[in-house]
């Protein structure tokens, strides 16, 4: 009875064992699903197809064998496929279509330096919180991690910039990949994902097949082994890769305030004498319309400062909107809201908040919410939620009342007068060249009211921030907290493409003072040494009549003509021909701030 009984225990395990064996090797889901070896299909359909289905309208890309499938096959179901000369630029492409268009933003690179390339772009990204697929290539499946060309450990690289990294290991898994990935990017505070494709999960059976073949297999029983793994490998890939799958959009979590939050936070408003709310690129978020923020900003009634992606949301000329001594406004203020705004190096790590102020901080994101919160600042109330659906809320608890008027007035008071010291400043000569001051004002005069303003640099952009009224709700772009010079080109790229009626993404203003003023202005004083900020006053002109643009030098002769060329550039635009305007600035003293306040 023992010997029975142990003898059915060992077949029980053995039989076990083999059933995990099938298990492992794929055997068992071949049996139910067929690999259909004459299909001339590829896994890059299955991709174009979920983007689709999701609204994707523009790949950026710099194209690559590893990634040719998906390029292909988005173009053929009406796909716009965008090439670049750079990874990183497709990358910033994408990441402006996302902020400007409420979509994820797509950029397919090909493996290895190609997806390194990207690193800087994809931080970028995710510090701004903008939600973005990056998709690449990478060696195939059987190859990774013995020397194939362009391989290296991509996984690792973008874990620690994206919210959801995965590798496809088979065609059947792409839909529910990219599915998976476009809602987490969406999801809680957005963020960029990356998908890893081998490039055996990308082309059809027949041409993988070729490449699985072995040429001279060892002789003997290993070589039906070797033979038998590569064909069974094979299998597992395309094992009912055509089957029909669901490709729509999987739901998106959007973190929301509590009833009672709302309720605690619309009784601490209608006490204050004297709110602020500092509105911060979160606030521009789906799925909340733009125009009902507004509307409830102005139905609230609060002065506000507006930072980042919500720059423009008041219009041109609010008399909420407050552009000018923030530090002061901060002080006084006995309520300050802060919407998506985080209290990192912009606002001084929380050090320019009245600690006898009462405090709202909302923010998808735990972390940003409390950010220092233990060290210079404390919130009264903290809410994990959506910036943009908190406000709506807020603004309905508190219909019927608004901000006591002579707040906002002594505000608005003090801005007026800050910007007349600034028009001062403007009218000032420098030594050589014009004064930037001076040239931002004008165009700022100048500018359609539907144009998208794109600020890449330091000193020159720093001063915009504060010069430059966007018209309207998304309607400037910057790189956000990571400070990235170099997005001009892809943001613009993007921009233009979201909104092709909008002039101002192909009309270029390079300031040009042929230094890192920015740098040397701190370097030379402190340590004595211009060293490695000087620079050449550059024919960047020239550049643009050679890529097909018009270029035009400005220097302090054309100061008088200047607003005739300024219109000049913009007829050529509505021609469709982009301009660059290379402005010879001379130095200034004027200390500027941050690009995103």
């Amino acid at each position: 009875m023992e010997i029975a009984t142990a003898l059915g225990c060992f077949v029980g395990f053995a039989f076990g064992g083999l059933v995990f064996v099938a298990y492992k090797l794929g055997l068992l889901y071949q049996l139910f699903h067929k690999t259909e070896t004459q299909s001339p299909r590829h896994g890059g359909e299955s991709v174009a197809e979920v983007l689709r289905a999701h609204g994707v309208k523009f790949v950026f890309t710099l194209v690559g064998g590893h990634i040719s499938p998906i390029l292909v096959a988005c173009e053929k179901l009406g796909i716009r496929i965008v090439d670049t000369r750079h990874e990183a630029t497709a990358v910033f492409a994408a990441d402006a279509v996302a902020r400007l268009s409420g979509t994820v933003g797509v950029a397919a690179v090909t493996a290895g330096p190609g997806l390194t390339n990207t690193v800087t772009a994809v931080k970028n990204a995710q510090m701004a919180e903008s939600p973005l697929l990056l998709l690449g290539g990478a060696a195939a499946t059987l190859l990774q991690g013995r020397g194939a060309l362009q391989d290296i450990d991509q996984m690792s690289l973008f874990k620690p910039l994206c919210k959801f990294c995965a590798s496809v290991r088979s065609v059947k898994d792409i839909a529910i990949t990219v599915r998976k990935a476009l809602a987490i990017a969406q999801s809680g505070t957005p963020g960029p994902v990356f998908i890893e494709f081998p490039i055996d999960t990308l082309y059809p059976f027949h041409l993988v097949s070729k490449e699985f073949g072995v040429k001279n297999p060892p002789k003997g029983i290993m070589g039906k082994v070797v033979t038998w793994y590569l064909h069974n490998h094979l299998k597992n890939l395309f094992a009912g890769a055509w089957e029909t799958r669901d490709v729509s959009p999987l739901p998106v979590h959007i973190p929301q305030a509590t009833d009672n939050q709302v309720q605690k936070c619309i009784e601490l408003v209608s006490r204050a004498k004297k709110p602020v709310i500092l509105l911060g690129s979160q606030a521009t978020l789906p799925p909340t319309p733009t125009d009902d923020i507004r509307a409830a900003l102005e139905s609230l009634g609060i002065p506000c400062f507006l930072g980042g992606m919500s720059r423009g949301m008041l219009g041109r000329n609010s008399p909420l909107h407050i552009r000018q001594n923030r530090s002061d406004a901060l002080k006084e203020a006995d309520l300050v809201l802060l919407a998506g705004t985080v209290c990192d190096f912009r606002l001084s790590y929380g050090r320019v908040l009245n600690r006898r102020s009462r405090i709202i901080a909302v923010n998808r994101d735990k972390t940003q919410l409390l950010k220092n919160s233990d060290m210079f600042w404390k919130p009264t109330v903290a809410i994990q939620g959506d910036a943009g659906s908190f406000l709506l809320r807020l603004s309905k608890g508190l219909k019927g009342h608004t901000c006591p008027e002579d707040w906002p007035q002594s505000l608005k008071a003090g801005d007026v007068t800050k910007e007349k010291a600034n028009r001062r400043k403007a009218d000032e000569k420098t030594d050589r060249h014009l004064n930037p001051l001076s040239v931002l004002h004008r165009v700022d005069e100048l500018m359609a009211d539907d144009s998208i303003i794109v600020a890449d640099g330091g000193d020159f952009v720093g001063s915009a921030a504060y010069i430059m009224r966007p018209r309207g709700p998304l309607r400037w772009l910057d790189p956000g907290a990571f400070g990235t010079l170099g997005v001009g080109g892809g943001f613009a790229l993007g921009a233009k493409l979201c909104r092709p009626e909008s002039e101002t993404p192909v009309i270029a203003l390079v300031g040009n003072d042929a230094c890192w003023s920015q740098i040397a202005r701190e370097q030379v004083p402190i340590l004595g040494s211009n060293v490695a900020c000087g620079l050449a006053f550059t024919d960047y002109h020239i550049v643009a009549d050679g890529y097909g643009g018009k270029g035009t030098l400005i220097g302090r002769e054309d100061e008088d003509k200047l607003d005739g060329i300024i219109k000049e550039a913009q007829k050529e635009t509505r021609q469709g021909r982009a301009t660059l305007l290379n402005v010879l600035i001379g130095k200034t003293n004027f200390r500027e701030g941050s690009i995103s306040v």
